[in-house]
């Protein structure tokens, strides 16, 4: 959520009758003045603009949208048009491109957001939380593939991977070019799209696997200063 700070106005206004009350004060206004900063700061921590929570927040209500009839027809027509189609298994590590990417450049000195070590960390959160969300919903909602291959159907993880690297792209060197963004993107979109064309994921799958790679990821970008800002108080004690 976004915070708007209230103005913080000191009045001091001090009747010296001795160095002993002054004192006194002057630390009583230390205190304040500092309280009021660390809680500044730790507002500051969690800042999210409403814009973030729009694609992964559409993407799972297209998921629920689509999920059922409209999926099944898609799915149908795909598999009738492209009968034998086959991407030999290219999914499965393009579906991390975009997060290689994005730390090769910080590997390679190019100024990100985050240095290159908080890169790697970021990069390993976003993975495992965005991961370990669709293996739950997986177990939890048990649909099957289109394919009838199994029932871990909803959502496609190799769509949540892939959308995760995507967004880590992004938020590191999004603001450096647009073209970081659109490549990480597409290329996230193409992996959503062989999984359907694959007969491995129905479109509803892929949506909501796109839903939590970006949301997790999203999550763990905003935390992350409050994340560090933790273990350095926990290291201190």
């Amino acid at each position: 959520m976004k915070k708007q700070f209230t103005r913080c106005v000191f009045f001091v206004t001090f009747i010296c009758q001795g160095l002993f009350s002054m004192n006194a004060a002057a630390q009583a206004v230390d205190s304040v003045y500092h309280d009021t900063l660390v809680q500044k700061k730790q507002e500051k921590l969690w800042q999210v603009r409403p814009i973030e929570v729009v694609p992964p927040v559409t993407l799972a209500l297209a998921a629920f949208v689509t999920q059922g009839s409209i999926s099944r027809h898609l799915q149908s027509h795909v598999v009738s048009q492209y009968p034998n189609f086959h991407a030999s298994h290219t999914d499965d590590f393009i579906r991390y491109l975009p997060g290689v990417v994005s730390l090769s450049l910080g590997a390679a000195g190019v100024k990100g957001k985050h240095s290159f070590g908080d890169q790697l960390v970021l990069a390993i959160l976003s993975n495992i939380i965005a991961q370990g969300v669709t293996g739950s919903l997986k177990i939890i909602s048990k649909y099957p593939r289109p394919n009838g291959e199994d029932n871990k159907s909803f959502p496609s993880g190799h769509a949540t991977s892939a959308f995760a690297n995507a967004t880590i792209l992004h938020e590191e060197y999004g603001h450096r070019s647009v073209w970081y963004s659109i490549g990480g993107y597409t290329t996230a979109t193409a992996v959503g799209g062989a999984r359907i064309l694959q007969n491995n994921h129905w479109l509803a799958d892929v949506l909501m696997g796109a839903g939590i790679g970006i949301a997790a990821t999203k999550v763990v970008y905003i935390s992350y200063p409050w994340l560090k800002q933790t273990v350095r108080r926990i290291r201190k004690k």
